[in-house]
């Protein structure tokens, strides 16, 4: 009975559905652990499938091929380290999100997930079968307890595990980000320790899906809690984990230890770390996207050239009459400091053939949304013609508090394919702006230093689709209504909730009925990069006729 054990944890950026790149992937690792005399290389959770599926795997020929890769698998890596990787399971009719276990060219174990979880952006149990909780496997003369992901957060799998003679556990994940997530996490896996008496390995998908986002930070935990090695966050790594036994029991040698980012650097590292994803897993290597003159489409461009370069993104701004001197100073300023490609196209001549188009019709009717809204859809049309004809991905830039209230056009300023702050709130991206200018990482290829003016900060937030219009004309400001907001939407309060804080019933009232009565353009926008557990898409799903409202708003 060996006294020493070798574990590579293989932090990597699969891509859902390509299963012989991710095996690629797997590979490529289990060569590097084979060259460090690793005994075993663990993968995350549906490594093979890449994460989060949805319901492309309950679609039977590709859980069969999924499952056929990881018998290739199995064969292909026989000489060397035994490989363990996440991927579906059939067992009889049933579908089973599972663990396999790669040893001398064949399956030799395999662990079903038990806890499936059904909140947020997951569905497991509508798409999976609960599998029992089982024991330990072995590894070189090792017994080795894997719950998997969801198992570890509840301590039923866990004590099983060590009851049945469990030596350390190694927990693989698909755990999406949002805020504050990695300490809770953290806090969770270490009451598993203190439970079990156990090292705990805890070993995290990195890379984004659709809107989600995978942080890695993969971690291991000594008996007593004690952190031994810190992985980092948002980026792949491959760490190899030394474990020795002792007289009481099996304990990891001490590692590096990855700082972690603050909450701000973590939100505009997931918003660059999920575009650039979006766009290499949909086959985009360029990007566009209307620059006004505002903090929203600032930040949207230096996410964007800090994701794929600068040489990579086209800034346009299509001004009109409305257009101040001020903003189209400062769009070029936004574009010249990050180094981007800058288009100016005006829009005077087709908004004039559109009013003219519409005349007739229009005639005897005062001037209104409508034609400020001709102006909106026009710049999307142009800006959707720029991408078609040069390929280049359209970005929409609408932050949080203005999907919540429908303060967007439809067909207009909504019109592409990503929109990286879409769950940040107004009040914040104002904060996220000043972290961009103050801080410069190494992930990030734009250049350093100020890349947004302060002036761009500072100034009222405006659509410019009027004379003199502010936000503020239609919305409360901007701190009420992203305050507002929070307890609608990420606390799910009350008006009464609302009004306790300290807002005015009425701007609760607006706020609200504006958040429902926007559903529809929700529907149809642009998927966003999720840094809360309250985004819209998956986390919040209302329906888009719904005349319930909140009773205590009256009085």
């Amino acid at each position: 009975m060996s006294d020493r054990f070798r574990l590579t944890l293989a932090q990597l950026n699969p891509t859902v559905g390509d299963l012989d790149g991710n095996a690629a992937l797997a590979r490529g690792a289990w060569q590097t652990a084979r060259a460090a005399g690793a005994d075993l290389v663990a993968f995350p959770e549906m490594f093979i499938t890449g994460y989060n599926t949805q319901d492309l795997v309950q679609k039977p020929a590709f859980h069969q091929a999924a499952i056929g890769m990881i018998e290739r698998l199995a064969r292909d890596c026989a000489d060397g380290p035994a490989i363990a990787i996440g991927g579906p399971a059939l067992e009889g009719v049933g579908l089973y999100n599972a663990y396999y276990i790669l040893q001398g060219g064949a399956i030799t174990a395999r662990v079903l997930k038990h806890h499936l979880p059904n909140e947020t952006v997951f569905d497991e149990k509508r798409i999976y079968q609960s599998g029992p909780v089982g024991g330990p496997y072995s590894v070189a003369g090792v017994r080795i307890g894997s719950p998997i992901c969801e198992d570890s957060w509840h301590e039923d799998v866990t004590e099983t595990l060590a009851e049945t003679g469990a030596e350390f556990l190694l927990v693989p994940n698909g755990s999406p980000h949002y805020r504050d997530k990695m300490d809770l996490r953290q806090n969770l896996m270490v009451a598993r320790v203190v439970e079990t008496g156990l090292p705990l390995i805890y070993l995290n998908l990195v890379g984004a899906q659709d809107d989600q986002v995978f942080d890695g930070g993969s971690f291991v935990l000594n008996p007593g809690g004690g952190l031994v090695l810190q992985m980092p966050m948002f980026e792949e790594a491959i760490a190899h984990v030394d474990l020795r036994r002792g007289p009481e029991g099996w304990s990891a040698e001490q590692g590096a230890l990855a700082p972690l980012p603050d909450a701000l650097e973590q939100d505009y590292n997931a918003m660059v770390l999920s575009l650039r994803d979006y766009l290499r897993k949909t086959g985009f290597s360029r990007v566009l996207l209307g620059l006004s003159g505002g903090i929203d489409s600032a930040i949207v461009a230096s996410i964007a050239v800090d994701a794929i370069g600068a040489q990579n993104v086209r800034c346009v701004m299509l001004p009109s009459e409305y257009t101040s001197e001020a903003s189209l100073a400062d769009a070029r300023a936004v574009a010249e400091a990050l180094g981007c490609r800058y288009d100016f196209v005006p829009i005077t001549e087709g908004r004039a053939a559109i009013t003219n188009t519409l005349a007739p019709l229009f005639e005897g009717k005062e001037p209104g949304l409508a034609e400020e809204n001709i102006q909106s859809r026009l710049r999307g049309l142009l800006l959707m013609a720029l991408s078609n004809k040069f390929g280049e991905m359209l970005l929409t830039t609408g932050n949080k508090s203005e999907v919540a209230v429908g303060y967007a056009t439809i067909y207009g300023d909504m019109a592409g394919g990503y929109n990286p702050i879409k769950d940040m709130y107004k009040t914040r991206v104002f904060e996220i702006c000043r972290w961009r200018n103050a801080n410069h990482r190494d992930w990030m290829m734009g250049p350093e230093g100020e890349v947004i003016a302060p002036r761009i900060i500072d100034k009222p937030p405006s659509a410019e689709l009027r004379a003199d219009q502010k936000d503020s004309d239609s919305l409360p400001d901007y701190p009420v209504l992203d305050g507002i907001l929070d307890i609608l939407v990420d606390q799910d309060g009350s008006i009464a909730d609302c009004v306790a804080a300290g807002y005015a019933r009425r701007d609760a009232r607006q706020v609200e009925h504006l958040l429902y009565i926007s559903e529809y353009k929700r529907f149809q926008s642009a998927p966003g990069t999720r840094l809360s557990k309250r985004a819209f898409w998956l986390d919040r799903r209302y329906p888009i006729v719904n005349r319930w409202r909140d009773e205590s708003a009256e009085g």
